[in-house]
């Protein structure tokens, strides 16, 4: 078993680590949040401060907001962990921010991983969440036990910064598509067409998709989907609006054509600004209902 420093006990990095000390590895623990360090108690040691938290650890793995926290952490990380220790950052953060944290790691003698996930919080909580990774392969391999012990499904997508790009645009596939199931119940409630019989349909045919049949923005087709908990997350409407803009900073970058990715960053943003960014991402449906007098 590994010695694993946890930075960052958010909704999704407190599971993470919890899962990691089940599965028998020695986790300490930290987040600028006392009570989340205090919390983690019950399930490893936490550390007062980063630098005590990666002393002697074997695996560094991070789980922050943004970029620019990846970066401040990294500043601390790279000059207090041991020279052997692997870094693996579960952010979703920009590709570009990625690349320049893995150029600063090798720079002082480390090698990082860029490895983001997917499955929401009810995943980390499960430990089925899918890694997206990038970096070398020799250290995907050293990696991949721990990540094991956090998810279901491991993919190892290419050069640093190839995991960031694949959760970036399977987030803009699944915004879009979020969006579009969601119009066509929208206009079925206007048309008087029953949740249910919709989604019989649509579920077997070439409407298909993750959207629909596992997460059913509608309330009643799928009984485990937050639409039947009052659009409570889930994966957030503000998180959703963050990867899109992601998407689009990228798309920029690269000179890609995104013209859907732009229009479902730009409804997100307005979902946001009208105080939904805390519903779940599928709240997309009801605020459109309400958008067109169809709402409840």
């Amino acid at each position: 078993m590994s010695r694993i420093a946890f930075l960052g006990l958010g909704n999704m990095g407190m599971p993470m680590a919890i899962n990691l000390a089940k599965a028998g590895h020695e986790v300490i623990g930290f987040d600028i949040v006392p009570a989340a360090r205090d919390a983690f108690e019950a399930h490893g040691n936490s550390a007062a401060t980063i630098g005590e938290a990666v002393a002697r650890a074997e695996f560094v793995v991070t789980m922050l907001p943004a970029g620019k926290h990846v970066r401040e952490v990294y500043d601390v990380v790279l000059k207090q962990a041991k020279p052997s220790a692997l870094l693996i950052d579960c952010s979703t953060i920009d590709v570009a921010t990625a690349r320049e944290v893995a150029d600063m790691a090798a720079a002082e003698g480390f090698t990082m991983l860029d490895a983001p996930v997917s499955g929401g919080v009810g995943g980390a909580a499960a430990g089925t969440l899918t890694f997206m990774v990038g970096g070398p392969a020799p250290a995907f391999e050293r990696a991949k036990p721990i990540l094991e012990a956090m998810g279901k499904t491991i993919v190892h997508c290419g050069f640093v910064g190839a995991g960031q790009a694949a959760k970036i645009c399977n987030n803009m596939i699944l915004g879009i598509s979020m969006i579009a199931v969601s119009e066509a119940f929208a206009l079925a409630d206007r048309l008087g067409l029953d949740h249910q019989k919709l989604f019989d349909v649509a579920s077997k045919s070439s409407g298909q998709c993750w959207s629909l049949t596992n997460y059913c923005p509608a309330p009643g087709p799928v009984p485990n989907s937050p639409a039947n908990r009052d659009w409570q997350p889930g994966f957030a409407a503000a998180l959703m609006l963050k990867d899109l803009r992601l998407s689009q900073e990228a798309a920029l970058a690269s000179g890609a054509a995104t013209k859907l990715g732009a229009e479902a960053t730009n409804f997100y943003a307005e979902l946001v600004q009208s105080g939904f960014g805390g519903k779940d991402f599928s709240y997309a449906y009801r605020f459109l209902a309400d958008l067109d007098g169809n709402g409840e």
